[in-house]
């Protein structure tokens, strides 16, 4: 993707992210899908993926989508339904989809799957600083 990109260039800085694996598979305005493969090393005492990281992947296609705009865009506030369970191994996609813009606000929803099999629905709220980067 071209430096000038404002999903690329939010990315390219994401240590967090980049750290768990994450890839981006596609994005345009208002719409992302990221992708993650749970390890070993996301896996609770209940044998299943700490929801956090299942949270982290779908904040982060939150992100791109929001950040797809040019300003820069951050979380106002999210959350998320946990719907199957999650295991190492287990290769995620979530995909975002941006519901509404208004003023500096947004609304995004995001839908996390392994495979076919929808396991997280998860809604972010947006902010725009301002700033372009």
């Amino acid at each position: 993707m071209p430096d000038s990109d404002p999903v690329a260039r939010m990315l390219r800085d994401d240590a967090a992210s980049s750290s768990l694996g994450m890839e981006l598979v596609e994005s345009g305005i208002g719409h992302a899908s990221v992708r993650m493969k749970i390890t070993d090393a996301m896996v609770n005492g209940h044998a299943v993926a700490h929801g956090g990281y299942v949270f982290m992947v779908a904040d982060t296609a939150f992100a791109c989508a929001c950040n797809s705009h040019g300003p820069v865009a951050v979380a106002a506030g999210a959350d998320i339904t946990f719907v199957a369970p999650v295991y190492a191994g287990d290769e995620l996609v979530a995909t975002a989809r941006e519901r509404t813009r208004f003023g500096r606000s947004g609304i995004y929803d995001v839908t996390v799957r392994r495979g076919d099999e929808v396991v997280a629905e998860f809604r972010g709220r947006s902010r725009t600083i301002g700033d372009t980067r």
